[in-house]
């Protein structure tokens, strides 16, 4: 039998959650959450997750050849056919961990339609409320485990490295306290980065904190200008705007919902054959385009000629919120804008989830498995985190741990009760503005010289906060995303480049 060794998991969103579950009952795992289990992308998620179920080599064949066009081609294949072939038996995984999904009238899982899809394969729970229903089916597994502790409210900062060899991580807590944890493998499923943009869909949390450490300790970096933005986001026409946006499920679109101007134009076909149900760069680059073109900051998401209980049925939680802001589904047009949505790009792994670094693994949108390429081909993401998440576990199990080594660390001590709102701001508009959907060289230069400014001066005076931690960690991820934008002329995927 092995002897126990700590492990310690950046992240209680479904990465983290669904990895620590997969790892020997024998391991030691620690779970930390920079706030509470239930702040994370996953349980936001509402559309939901694609697997084929019929494991035909047909089916698989056409998930595969769907997640390459949609990425243009720049996915790395063995990544795509392992995130295809593994989704069945995850799917069976997940239902063991008591996830229900929604099922039709005879007994048979429900699938849906959405763009970049050519066949009905999304999985989905409570309507459109996935990611919600599988993040409490999970946490209340993971209660259930002995070997698992999951410490909420405690932020990871950095990596600890002594001769190349991982031996563990600093954090710090609401109370300023900073902690040491040791560990002999360390896997980062910190989520995503929409929280460097001002316009977003991501909790606010997301602030590519695992990114920035494994960054700082020397991992490899990818692919950090493809940011998706999802098309569909809902814009209140009556208030200032929240740094966070509601998201408006693509798949009310795989269910029939027509994207509209404000000239009641139907435009989509002018831009793609698949019209609506066109992959999410496309749809966003498009109607960007008709933003500009009508003068407006916004387009509609048509559903007045769907049957409204129908709808109430299949998206209870938007038609709830949506109903709160004065408008039905079925009954009135929707206004709704693109939006920060996704980190395509990340920390770079194998097809086991490892990083560049021996033992520190990474999984869900933080890592760069290469699954997306170019662009995110919708719902493959929450099943991007399961299927990685248990070749990282399988992975671990199956290796001789190493012996935990300590080294001891003099903790920074100074602290300051500084929100940091003004350089948060001014970072997330200029992120808007220059790092957008559409982006130039003039742009992205003028970002890059702020950036530069802001990072010396918040290193000028350290401070140990998780506010101060957050904003150098936004600042660290907006210069890899700028960087990366910089050496990519030429348009592709989810990254324009105008000039």
């Amino acid at each position: 039998m092995k002897k126990p060794s700590n492990i310690i998991i950046v992240g209680a969103g479904l990465s983290g959650l669904y990895t620590a579950l997969c790892l020997d009952k024998h391991y030691n795992i620690t779970i930390l959450a920079k706030t509470n289990y239930e702040d994370s992308n996953s349980n936001l998620a509402q559309g939901g997750i694609a697997a084929e179920m019929n494991s035909e080599p047909v089916n698989l064949k056409t998930h595969i050849d769907d997640t390459l066009k949609a990425g243009h081609y720049q996915n790395r294949v063995e990544a795509v056919k392992v995130l295809v072939e593994e989704a069945k038996d995850n799917i069976e995984l997940l239902r063991k961990f008591n996830v229900t999904f929604d099922e039709n009238s005879i007994g048979e899982l429900s699938t849906t339609m959405e763009g970049g899809h050519s066949t009905s394969r999304i999985l989905h729970c409570g309507g459109d409320a996935t990611g919600k229903t599988m993040i409490k089916a999970l946490y209340e597994a993971v209660m259930k485990c002995e070997n698992i502790t999951l410490l909420q409210s405690v932020m990871a900062v950095d990596i600890l490295r002594k001769n190349n060899i991982i031996y563990g991580i600093n954090a710090v807590d609401l109370n300023k306290n900073m902690y040491t944890f040791y560990a002999n493998d360390i896997i980062l499923a910190t989520g995503g980065i929409g929280g460097i943009y001002a316009s977003t869909t991501n909790d606010p949390i997301s602030t590519g904190d695992g990114i920035a450490m494994a960054y700082r300790a020397g991992a490899i970096i990818e692919k950090m200008a493809f940011v998706q933005f999802h098309p569909t986001a809902f814009y209140d026409t009556k208030e200032i705007h929240p740094n966070q946006f509601f998201l408006i499920s693509e798949a009310l679109r795989g269910e029939g919902a027509i994207l509209r101007n404000i000239e009641n134009e139907a435009f989509m076909k002018k831009y793609h054959q698949d019209g609506d149900l066109a992959p999410r760069d496309v749809v966003s680059q498009a109607i960007h385009r008709e933003m500009y073109d009508t003068w407006c900051d916004y387009v509609f998401l048509d559903t007045t000629h769907l049957e409204r209980k129908k709808l109430q049925k299949r998206f209870p939680t938007i038609d709830r919120f949506l109903t709160i802001h004065g408008y039905k589904l079925g009954e009135n047009m929707i206004p709704v804008r693109p939006v920060a949505h996704f980190s395509v790009g990340g920390i770079f792994t194998d097809i086991n989830g490892e990083t560049s670094i021996p033992h520190l693994y990474a999984v869900g949108e933080c890592a760069s498995t290469g699954v997306h390429g170019a662009n995110r081909l919708a719902s493959n993401s929450l099943l991007e985190c399961v299927v990685f998440g248990r070749r990282i576990a399988n992975n671990i199990n199956i290796k001789i741990q190493k012996p935990s080594i300590k080294v001891p660390k003099n903790h920074l001590v100074v602290n300051h009760d500084y929100p940091y709102g003004p350089v948060r701001k001014k970072l997330r508009h200029l992120m808007d503005e220059f790092a957008g959907i559409v982006r130039t060289k003039a742009g992205l230069l003028k970002v890059k010289d702020e950036l530069l400014n802001m990072e010396k001066s918040l290193k000028a005076y350290p401070n140990n906060t998780i506010a101060y931690y957050e904003t150098i960690n936004m600042v660290t991820v907006a210069q890899l995303v700028i960087s990366d934008a910089l050496n990519r002329p030429e348009s592709i995927g989810c990254h324009f480049r105008l000039d």
